[in-house]
């Protein structure tokens, strides 16, 4: 993974909208068959190449809702964010 979008989600589809590579899955499509849209961590990049930071999380209306996650097979990562951030799930955006 590489971030995470958590239970607060309302659903409102901003994230998807903003997401430059297609990370981001509706909850009809959550894989873990969760009420909440889904980050496909296999393919978010943490918007790096695109955005000064995550644009799902800019988006979001719903504060706290996104999350930094620990790295996984993401291609890309932040390298500003820390271990501790990741395994905290620190907010993205205050």
């Amino acid at each position: 993974m590489s971030v995470l979008i958590n239970d607060t989600c309302i659903n409102c589809g901003a994230c998807i909208d903003e997401c430059p590579v297609e990370a981001i899955v509706d909850e009809d499509d959550n894989p873990d068959d969760e009420d909440v849209y889904y980050v496909y961590g296999d393919k978010c990049v943490e918007c790096v190449s695109h955005h000064d930071e995550p644009a799902c999380a800019t988006a979001c209306p719903t504060e706290g809702c996104i999350t930094w996650d620990v790295i996984g097979d993401s291609p890309s990562h932040r390298d500003d964010i820390t271990d501790e951030q990741r395994n905290d799930k620190a907010n993205i955006v205050d």
